[in-house]
């Protein structure tokens, strides 16, 4: 696995950018400058993010969510499986 998160990511199951592997690494957000730890969902290359929308649920429970539009930077929270860290070399 790279060291850079996927362009496209969704914490939903039943999405198609769902990616477990990446989200078990654990995946941190900056928007507009600022990090984020409520993004459902989110597209470096077109620049947005999904989030909640208060506690508000569809008739299929899932949360209802809002999409944001702005600058959004990722990266992975924790090393891959496998790969040594600087402090330990």
């Amino acid at each position: 696995m790279t060291d850079t998160p996927p362009d496209h990511l969704s914490i939903d199951p039943s999405s198609p950018h769902f990616a477990a592997e990446a989200l078990q690494r654990g995946v941190g957000i900056k928007f507009k400058g600022r990090q984020r730890h409520d993004v459902e969902e989110y597209s470096i290359s077109e620049g947005w993010i999904r989030v909640q929308a208060g506690k508000t649920v569809d008739r299929h429970g899932k949360p209802l969510t809002i999409k944001l539009s702005g600058e959004v930077e990722a990266w992975f929270e924790n090393p891959a499986d496998g790969e040594a860290t600087d402090a330990s070399a």
